[in-house]
């Protein structure tokens, strides 16, 4: 939409004398309540529409340069992303319910939207061969993620795709190329890199006030309610018929053919390690983001992973519930982390030390003095992001990388990926990060591969 507003602009203004004749123009279409007219929005189509998919959805609308032109689910509306919290409606998602929401978001903002003007899918295809999407929000399950990505990088779209950016390394490395080629913006939905004090806490590492980085401790604890009661279940997974609301042989896509059951789908695929990762790429990937960001490993990863744990299974769910591991870094950075502890990161260095509570971004030093530190001219400086979606729609509009770039979301899930392998395999893995390959080990360059059901494959 708004890559065409030189040339839309100049018709609305030879034709202006006539649109009076005919109908009245709302005033939001015009620019005003602080709105900028459609022809220089920016078109957004959002693409998997559970709580995050929502979420984002309503984040993009309160920005007044944006303009919602598509939804797309396999489900077209149920309530059954809540089957097993047992708070029917409370989480209730798919097409129908995220239009209605779309609405109600909008008026809030004094804005009014029409249901009609938005155009709803079942199929991500579709909404990418349409010229008013200008950019999609990608928040599907893991496993689609790469492949809707490469696709949507290949219509010319941007690109704002949550974390973990993809399900496998290969596809990461795909959706980095084929990004670069056609000259896409891509976000990753690692928001934590948005927050001020981590911004913060990178410039007092970067500029040496806790001296030299030495040492990265991670705290991933999986005991939250749901977790726990999802291991406590015991009644067998039973096939049932596919719902009328669900498109469920797209819902798998890549996935290997496996018979419908409401606990494979909804919110709790993501402890099958198949669509996704467990703990260590959900809530783990922001915190080993940091971890990355901190180390100035955008571009790189570990060269040696060492990884133990204890999965949820046997049965459905085979992710991992508690873990520690220890990733070496070719600068003599040492990574380490378990599911204890309180969420977050600690940085340690030589002079003192910092730890970031995640979600949030509380930052603590030790010595405390050191939050008190302010930086000179010519010290490192990280700037500050706007918020992590208003990040990604100036880095659409001004064509420049965002806070987590598309390599960088690929190097984090290449890390959260290496960490389960190395868990799965029980040995150490010694990775080369610049060809992207596990040394002398076929069994792990299998593992992380992740072979596709027929028709989807990686291209790009």
């Amino acid at each position: 939409m708004f890559k065409e507003q030189c040339d839309r602009r100049g018709f609305l203004r030879r034709t202006a004398g006539f649109a009076g004749l005919f109908h009245i123009i709302p005033a939001s279409a015009l620019g005003r309540n602080g709105r900028l007219p459609p022809s220089d929005r920016i078109g957004i189509g959002c693409i998997g529409l559970g709580g995050q998919g929502t979420h984002n959805m309503r984040a993009f609308l309160a920005q007044s340069d944006v303009q919602l032109t598509g939804l797309c689910d396999v489900n077209s509306g149920s309530d059954d992303y809540d089957m097993l919290y047992q708070f029917p409606g409370s989480h209730s998602a798919g097409l129908s319910h995220a239009l209605r929401r779309a609405v109600e978001f909008s008026e809030e903002t004094g804005v009014s939207l029409a249901p009609k003007s938005v155009f709803c899918c079942r199929d991500f295809r579709e909404l990418l061969m349409r010229p008013d999407v200008d950019a999609v929000c990608v928040c599907t399950p893991d496993h689609w993620h790469g492949l809707i990505s490469i696709a949507a990088a290949g219509a010319g779209k941007d690109i704002y795709c949550e974390k973990p950016l993809v399900n496998s390394i290969a596809e990461g490395r795909a959706l980095c190329r084929i990004v670069e080629r056609q000259g896409r913006i891509l976000q990753t939905g690692s928001h934590e890199r948005s927050n001020d004090s981590v911004r913060f806490a990178w410039e007092l590492v970067q500029n040496g006030r806790i001296g030299r980085l030495e040492e990265i401790i991670v705290h991933m604890p999986a005991g939250d309610p749901h977790h726990i009661r999802m291991i406590k279940m015991d009644h067998p997974v039973r096939a049932l018929p596919v719902p009328g609301y669900l498109d469920y042989d797209l819902w798998l896509g890549p996935a290997s053919w496996s018979p419908y059951a409401p606990e494979r789908c909804f919110f709790w695929w993501r402890f099958i390690l198949e669509y996704g990762g467990g703990e260590m790429t959900d809530r783990g990937a922001h915190i080993l983001d940091l971890a990355q960001f901190m180390n100035l490993a955008d571009e790189t990863g570990p060269v040696e992973i060492r990884a133990n744990g204890r999965r949820i299974g046997p049965g459905l769910y085979d992710s991992f519930i508690d873990y520690h591991f220890e990733c070496r870094y070719a600068n003599g950075v040492l990574l380490r982390g378990s599911s204890e502890g309180e969420r977050g990161l600690r940085l340690k260095g030589t002079k003192g030390s910092l730890f970031i509570a995640v979600h949030g971004g509380r930052l603590t030093a030790d010595p405390p003095g050191l939050l008190s530190e302010t930086l000179s001219p010519g010290e490192r400086m990280a700037g500050r992001s706007p918020g992590h979606h208003r990040d990604f729609l100036n880095a659409v509009r001004f064509r420049r990388q965002p806070v987590a770039p598309a390599e960088a979301g690929h190097r984090t899930s290449t890390l959260c990926h290496l960490i389960n392998a190395a868990m799965i395999l029980k040995r150490p893995l010694v990775w080369d990060p610049e060809n992207e390959t596990v040394v002398g080990d076929s069994d792990a360059r299998r593992l992380i591969l992740r072979p596709m059901r027929p028709p989807w494959q990686i291209v790009g």
